[in-house]
């Protein structure tokens, strides 16, 4: 029997307890328990909704009359109205107000997440409120109209939703969070108010109006573009001055609800310690993965397998969990890796992805209910295998004389072979040669040059005729045979063809190093470029090889793939691993931001 199946069937049975039989009541199922947070979650979307067009509709706003008996419901954001003769109310969160579709917008979006913060919040909200609704049908003006009866039935609903879905929602927060929004609000509040409030006065149709009443006029309009501000006889201001002000409100309460509700940044980088026991993996499993070595990367953080012989790193950008190319150690001790991994990102509300997973990896994570999309393929040529003779290799071959001819030399090395005063004239040269101010990768490179713990790294430095240097070329080890890609710098004023120059050479000297294999570029949609130019291609493939390459003017797309396919290498692809569709557009906009790609205003690219 499934376990659950018997939690709910060992809840019904009575239990002996000092001779008393006493009864349990019944655990929700899994299902209904996901059934119940997903109805919460489309509840506040519908009342979403519904504000939104209440705030456009304007016959709404001249229906509906708001009503204050000393005790507004506003703190619920919730009013009260008098609809011709009688009163009526609406259910949770139903106003006339961007405020209150924006508190909806927000709570639906945390909730949808599970997380914790954003239930306790329904539930301060909804539950006194449903009892104050239950309270209230008690009395005769409240009870004579059914619409109340639907408000309450309604919210009561999603309350008892809210308590049968609780156990979906163990998300935790940011412990910083309850004072970074408590100060976005004051200063928000501050801030509009005065703004709301001159623009009240400036428009004032009513002259000599107090100033407190403006005030006032200005954060009840905040609430509501309904009736709700019509009792400050002194202030009459156009519609418009209306909307603006509930937008700016609503833009404030926006910026508190993120700041309360926002996820943990994922602060904790790799240590130590961290780096010691990754090193000691990839000393013996190093050689499975191209892209290992670029897990010591101390931007990221690493979470291990219970045994210690396993892990995955990963770096927090704007809520996404971003793990990078396959878990680190022996293949049969991954899965206890990605599902610590996967634990940890539930619990803080991250959104999981691995970025550059190889074939094996990908199936593994599919297993643990990641989908796989394919992004690109891996460039790796077999040092037993390349040669320079041949048609194909002609116009590698007449590049690499070429230069050759030009007075070029390279000098390939280990980094610690390297003495510590010339490495650090080739960190600077490397920093000078850099294409922008911000430094690029994340799941291909390693984010430092000269480090001593990278001593195994090699080195390709490119000189002129003239001993000039003008070229870099940095790789990192891929176990003890092997060498990955991991930074390209050179002058822009050397001579065309140099980068192609030095890869040859690298692969021509490659047997005196005890290279058999070196990773190159990784080549994003290669399939697309190479089966989209075949005979018979189908329509949807040569458009979006079309679509491929008219961005390929700003991005090295097929650029990339071209500049690879040149050293006739053997292709391996490599996949993106995401739980929901839904989140891709999300996981593209964190690794932009990780990659150096894209840097959001005042964030630096950190998350």
């Amino acid at each position: 029997m499934p376990a659950e199946q018997s939690t709910v069937i060992d809840a019904q049975v009575p239990a002996q307890r000092g001779g008393r039989r006493e009864f349990q009541l019944p655990t929700p199922s899994p299902r209904l328990r996901a059934a119940a947070a997903s109805a919460t979650v489309w509840y506040l979307r519908l009342i979403a909704v519904f504000n939104v067009i209440a705030v456009m509709s304007l016959p709404f706003r001249k229906e509906v009359q708001e009503h204050n008996d000393g005790k507004l419901f506003t703190a619920r954001h919730v009013h009260a109205h008098v609809h011709h003769a009688g009163k009526f109310f609406t259910p949770y969160l139903a106003t006339a107000g961007l405020v209150s579709a924006a508190a909806a917008i927000f709570l639906a979006l945390v909730m949808r997440r599970g997380k914790r913060a954003g239930w306790v919040v329904n539930m301060l909200l909804a539950g006194p409120l449903f009892v104050l609704y239950v309270l209230a049908l008690t009395q005769h003006p409240f009870s004579g109209h059914v619409f109340n009866w639907v408000s309450t039935a309604l919210t009561g609903l999603f309350v008892a939703a809210l308590l049968i879905g609780r156990r979906e929602f163990n998300a935790i927060g940011d412990p910083s969070s309850p004072k970074l929004a408590l100060a976005v609000g004051a200063g928000g509040v501050l801030v509009t108010g005065g703004l709301g409030t001159l623009l009240v006065h400036a428009t004032n149709k009513l002259h000599h109006a107090p100033v407190l009443e403006e005030l006032a006029y200005t954060l009840l309009r905040g609430i509501s573009v309904g009736p709700l501000a019509d009792r400050v006889d002194s202030v009459h201001a156009p519609r418009w001055v209306d909307i603006i002000i509930n937008i700016l409100l609503a833009g404030v309460f926006c910026l508190v609800l993120y700041a309360c509700f926002r996820s943990p940044r994922g602060r904790r980088l790799l240590t130590d310690e961290d780096e010691e026991k990754l090193r000691a993996l990839l000393d013996k499993h190093g050689a499975r993965d191209s892209l290992g070595y670029f897990a010591l990367r101390r931007d990221k953080a690493a979470i291990f397998s219970p045994t210690g012989k396993a892990a995955v790193t990963y770096r927090v950008v704007g809520a996404v969990s971003l793990a990078s190319g396959d878990p680190i150690g022996d293949p049969e001790a991954w899965p206890g890796a990605i599902d610590a991994w996967l634990s940890e990102a539930r619990r803080h509300a991250w959104t999981p992805a691995v970025m550059g997973a190889s074939e094996e990896a990908g199936t593994i994570y599919a297993r643990h209910g990641l989908d796989a999309l394919e992004l690109g393929d891996e460039a790796i040529v077999d040092i037993a295998d390349f040669t320079l003779e041949g048609r194909a290799m002609r116009v590698v071959r007449q590049a690499h004389n070429r230069v050759k001819r030009a007075g070029y030399t390279v000098r390939v090395r280990r980094h610690e072979d390297i003495p510590e005063e010339e490495m650090n004239r080739l960190v600077q040269r490397a920093d000078d040669w850099r294409d922008g101010a911000t430094e690029r990768g994340f799941s291909m490179a390693l984010g430092r040059l000269g480090d001593p713990g990278d001593g195994r790294c090699v080195m390709l430095e490119c000189r002129d005729a003239n001993d000039e240097p003008r070229a870099l070329l940095s790789f990192v080890p891929w176990g003890e045979h092997g060498l990955s890609l991991d930074l390209m710098r050179r002058d822009r004023d050397s001579e065309n063809g140099l980068m192609e120059y030095m890869v040859v050479e690298l692969l021509v000297q490659a047997k005196e190093l005890g290279i058999q294999r070196v990773s190159l570029n990784f080549a994003m949609f290669r399939a697309v470029f190479e089966r989209g130019a075949r005979l018979g291609a189908g329509p949807v493939l040569r458009l979006w090889r079309s679509v491929l390459t008219f961005f390929s003017r700003w991005w090295q797309i097929e650029s990339l793939y071209r500049a690879n396919a040149k050293y006739r290498p053997v292709w391996e692809p490599r996949f993106l691993l995401f739980a929901k569709s839904s989140d891709i557009p999300r996981i593209g906009l964190a690794s932009a931001r990780a990659e150096g790609f894209l840097e959001l205003p005042g964030m630096g690219g950190k998350s």
